[in-house]
């Protein structure tokens, strides 16, 4: 008997807002996004393992991770 398992990550973009980037200091758009890490049994994504908010300035790429508080704070539109 044999079972497949692993970790299966899903990225979900959760909107874009209008701030200054940390690193370049340009007012740009910013993109948020939620990445949400689950243990997988057959392919069946079971127990959440992790999850993480990031925002990326389309600017110059950078992204930092944010915390949830925040990433429901931002004025998503």
């Amino acid at each position: 008997m044999f079972f497949i398992f692993g970790l299966r990550t899903k990225v979900t973009r959760s909107g874009v807002v209008t701030q200054v980037c940390r690193h370049c200091g340009n007012q740009a758009a910013q993109v948020i996004t939620r990445r949400a890490t689950k243990f997988s049994l057959f392919f069946v994504p079971l127990i959440p393992v992790r999850t993480r908010h990031a925002q990326q300035c389309t600017f110059c790429g950078a992204e930092y991770d944010i915390s949830r508080a925040e990433a429901e704070r931002l004025p998503v539109g």
